[in-house]
Parts: C-alpha cells; sequence; structure tokens
C-alpha cells in the first residue's frame, strides 16, 4: 500500500508542477490522452518555465530523484540550456532544512553544545544537496587536541527522516526492475535488479557519513603528494555517522567558469589534469570518486595551490577489482590504438559475449561504432551518443552488461561533461593514453613482475621452509590409504606412481624455489 500511495504521489507532483503533458504526448489519441490534457490544462504549475517544472518536481520527490537531476545537469550537450541550467541549481542549492534541527543534530553527535565545540559557528548552511548540508565554523582547542585551536571547518550533517523516503523509492524501482526483467530479452540482459542493487549499496553507503569520512581518506592519502589534486582532513574525534567535520577548503565551483577565468586559470590545463586524476584514480588504484558534479568540485585560487582540484562530498565511489582493471585498461588501449579486434577478442574472453561469436563480426560493428569519433576534438564527440551506439551493437550480440561498472559508466560521462566545459577542443583519447600506457607497463610488463614476487615474497618465504616437510606428510599418508585398501601389489604399484609424483613435485618445487631466490636478488640489487 506505501508503494501504491508513493506512485499516486509521484503522479500528483508531476501534475502540480506541470509535467503531465511530456507523459500525455506519449499516448495515442483516446480517452486517456483526453483525460490527462483535462489535468495539464488545471495543472497550477503549467504557467512556469519548463526548465523550473523540472527542478520542481525532482526536489518535491526526493533524494534519488534529486540525485537523477544532478547526472543530467552534466549533459549540457543533450539538453536544451534552460533546462540544464535550472538542473544545475540542485548540485547544491537544495532547499535546506532548518538551522534549529542541524543545531540539535550536531549537539546530540558531538555530545557537546556549539558553543563548547566552536569558537564560531555559522548557523545558515553554505550547501544543501539531496543527502545532507554543510556548516562552516571554527573549532575550539581542547586538552587532548590543543592544535585545533581556530582551525576553519567544515560541518556536514546528513538530513533527517531520509532513510524511509530512499528506502520507498528503492521498493518501487525493484517493482519495475522485475517488470522490465519479465517483459523482454533485453530487460534481462541488462540485468536491471542487479543495477538498481548495486544502485541501492551506493547509496545506503551515502547515507552513512563515517563510511563517507573513510573513503576521504583513503583519497587523500593516496593523492597527498599531488600537485593537481587537494582533499580534506578529516577530524575524527568528531565524526560520527550522521555528522562529520573537516577542513574547510578554500576554492571555487568549477561550475563557475566566468569567475575562474577572470582569476586567470588555465582551463586546458585544468581539463587535461581532470582527465588525468580520473584515470589515475581508476587504473593506478581502482578506488575513484563517483559523484563528480560541479557542486562537489572546486578550483583553488590560493598563491600556493593556485588551479589545483579540490574534491569534495565522497558518499559515493566505486571500486575496481585487479581483473575489472585489467579488463578494461587492454580494452581502452586497443580503442585508443585502434585494434578493434583486439576488442572483440577482450569481449569473448571476458565471457561478456557468448563464446560462438564470430571475432570478425563484433570486430566490425565496434569498428563502424568508434572509427568516426577519432581524431576529433572533444566539442565534436558525444561520449553518450557513442554509449548509445554501442548500447545498440551489444544488444544485437547479447552482450552482458556488467553492474559492477555502472558506476564508472556514470562517472565517465560526469568527467566528459566537465571537461568539455573547461576545452572543448580537449582531445580525450591522447589525454588519456599514456596514463593507459603506463599503467599497463608497471602492472603487466617486467616492472609488474617484480612488484609481484615483493609483494607475494613474505607468503613464501614461510612456506618454502616446511615444503619437505609436507611433502613427506603427504607420501606418509598416501602409504597409509593405499595399505588400508589391502593388497600388497596394489600398495606397491600405488607407492611407486606416488614417488614418482613426489619427485616430479619436489624437482618442480626446487626449481620454483631457485627462481625466486633470484628474483629476490634481483631486488635486492634493484635491477627493475
Amino acid at each position: 500500500m506505501r508503494r501504491i500511495a508513493r506512485l499516486c504521489y509521484i503522479f500528483f507532483t508531476a501534475w502540480r508542477f506541470g509535467l503531465l503533458p511530456l507523459l500525455r504526448d506519449l499516448l495515442k489519441p483516446g480517452i486517456r490522452r483526453s483525460l490527462l490534457s483535462i489535468l495539464c490544462w488545471i495543472s497550477p504549475g503549467k504557467h512556469l518555465p519548463r526548465g523550473e517544472r523540472i527542478r520542481l518536481t525532482l526536489e518535491a520527490l526526493g533524494p534519488i530523484f534529486v540525485k537523477f537531476g544532478q547526472v543530467l545537469s552534466t549533459r549540457r550537450d543533450l539538453l536544451p540550456e534552460d533546462i540544464a541550467n535550472e538542473l544545475a541549481k540542485l548540485q547544491d542549492q537544495v532547499p535546506p532544512f532548518s538551522n534549529e534541527e542541524s543545531r540539535r543534530l550536531i549537539e546530540e553527535a558531538l555530545g557537546e553544545s556549539i558553543e563548547q565545540v566552536f569558537v564560531s559557528f555559522d548557523a545558515t548552511p553554505v550547501a544543501s544537496a539531496s543527502v545532507a548540508q554543510v556548516h562552516f565554523g571554527v573549532l575550539r582547542a581542547t586538552e587532548k587536541h590543543p592544535e585545533w585551536e581556530g582551525q576553519a571547518v567544515a560541518i556536514k550533517v546528513l538530513r533527517p527522516g531520509i532513510l524511509p523516503v530512499i528506502d520507498g523509492d528503492l521498493a518501487l524501482m525493484y517493482d519495475l526492475a522485475k517488470i522490465i526483467e519479465k517483459s523482454s530479452e533485453d530487460g534481462r540482459r541488462l540485468k536491471p535488479r542487479e543495477n538498481v542493487s548495486e544502485f541501492d549499496t551506493y547509496l545506503h553507503d551515502e547515507l552513512d557519513l563515517m563510511r563517507e569520512a573513510a573513503n576521504a581518506s583513503q583519497l587523500r592519502r593516496y593523492f597527498i603528494d599531488s600537485t593537481k589534486l587537494m582533499i580534506p582532513e578529516m577530524y575524527w574525534d568528531l565524526c560520527h555517522t550522521n555528522v562529520i567535520v573537516m577542513q574547510r577548503m578554500y576554492g571555487i565551483s568549477i561550475g563557475r567558469t566566468a569567475e575562474l577565468r577572470a582569476a586567470g586559470v588555465d582551463f586546458k590545463k585544468l581539463a587535461a589534469d581532470g582527465v588525468e586524476i580520473f584515470f589515475t584514480q581508476v587504473f593506478e588504484y581502482g578506488f575513484f570518486h563517483a559523484d563528480m558534479h560541479p557542486g562537489n568540485i572546486m578550483i583553488s585560487l590560493e598563491p600556493d595551490t593556485f588551479g589545483r582540484f579540490i574534491s569534495l562530498d565522497f558518499g559515493i565511489v566505486g571500486a575496481l577489482s585487479e581483473s575489472d582493471k585489467n579488463y578494461l585498461a587492454l580494452n581502452f588501449l586497443a580503442f585508443f590504438n585502434r585494434d578493434y579486434r583486439r576488442v572483440a577478442e577482450l569481449h569473448i574472453e571476458s565471457g561478456w559475449v557468448p563464446a560462438e561469436t564470430r571475432v570478425e563480426e563484433l570486430e566490425g560493428a565496434v569498428r563502424a561504432v568508434c572509427e568516426p569519433y577519432f581524431d576529433r576534438p572533444l566539442k565534436e564527440i558525444s561520449l553518450g551518443i557513442v554509449l548509445m551506439r554501442l548500447f545498440q551493437t551489444s544488444r544485437r550480440f547479447k552482450v552482458e552488461i556488467q553492474p559492477q561498472l555502472t558506476l564508472l559508466q556514470k562517472t565517465l560521462l560526469n568527467v566528459e561533461g566537465l571537461a568539455r566545459e573547461l576545452d572543448p577542443d580537449l582531445d580525450l583519447w591522447k589525454t588519456a593514453k599514456p596514463i593507459l600506457e603506463k599503467w599497463v607497463d608497471k602492472q603487466l610488463g617486467f616492472r609488474g613482475l617484480i612488484d609481484g614476487l615483493k609483494a607475494e615474497a613474505p607468503m613464501w618465504a614461510k612456506i618454502l621452509p616446511t615444503l619437505p616437510r609436507l611433502l613427506a606428510d603427504s607420501l606418509a599418508k598416501a602409504r597409509i590409504q593405499q595399505k588400508d585398501n589391502g593388497g600388497e601389489l596394489e600398495v606397491l604399484k600405488a607407492l611407486l606412481v606416488q614417488e614418482r609424483r613426489t619427485h616430479r613435485l619436489l624437482v618442480g618445487a626446487l626449481l620454483f624455489a631457485g627462481g625466486f631466490l633470484v628474483g629476490i636478488l634481483i631486488i635486492r640489487l634493484g635491477i627493475y
């Protein structure tokens, strides 16, 4: 009943803000279309601009719909300007909850009054998004942390009562996913329930601010010496599941291009640095910021850090396994080198397409999609259109969509949208290719072999001394087992076979040990 009530509320909200004409235009002439026309005519929001109608509807429907609007806002190449401008307001201008409520939540989480923790506290939020809002403050020193005195911080507070709304919307999404799977073969191939499950996981992770703080801390360690990216430090003693306190970062939103240009920021360098940061996170660390809309990205104008990116809001991050990274890197490099046959082979080897698929057919289909876009500046390419054409091709070859890569695809579109705003002439392929080549050489080349030996050395250092004893125990167990089975002749034959096998195993182990020691020697001498 709650889901039915939610559907009714969604329909009512769409009517209230004048969005029903979008649904009416999809229907064939008849009674339903006529009824919708009447409802559209009496809608109180029909006179508002269309962009504002869409934004107000998404805001009224809650966090999941706001997230959807945030993703769309980065694709100005796919949206009319008036709609894109309105959706951009969803990035950090969602209506805040009351100052009194925010203050109460902070004091409950910290266990002390605002005045005891902060020298000053700005009750009016500086940013308000779909899941939380942010206040500025200045810390007061404590006996444990005297260095806190006068430290400028940002305090992030989770919206109260948000979980039941999200759970209700996710339940609707699961129901819709089941219907899609049952209604068509394409629906089953797209694995909508698995994709909703992925989204469910990421969204609930975002509701735990301690997880966000841990994500920020992890990325900060990766980029602590970077000259391109800065990430705020967390004050762990003041972090809780619904309130976190972090270092205040000073910069201008990347969406305010006029102010950045007036300050003298080099947009071409900025765009190239942004692409490099993204691909480094994905392939170097397999851990990437996955909510990269302009509300979460700032540019520093401080003299010592001028032109560096500042990342905020780490509630949604993506993680890739080593096999995912290897597969993606090889695929990207094959694309960049226009080796479409290798792309086809990788799809078949990975099991993403049926094993009986002809390599030549898949190669030709991928070439037809990608070849027209090479050697073009970003302003003449839309990754959204490329991905759409690849999707059409994948349907023909029954490619199985991988849910764990959905977040990466969404983030790649965000990165493209930001890069397009900064430098339409950027060559995305040439910028990313050296990063991937360096990573592949490090992971799969000779250096990757040496690094692998270093990583495995502690384990083998423990195993090798015990290998003779393990072989002897195995041989003794085999003798006892064969003896219990009866037949002295059979026992002798079995022992002979077992001893030969043990001999081969021992020789192999000794050869491996010799190779392992040579590898250790190489590492010690620094020959790599």
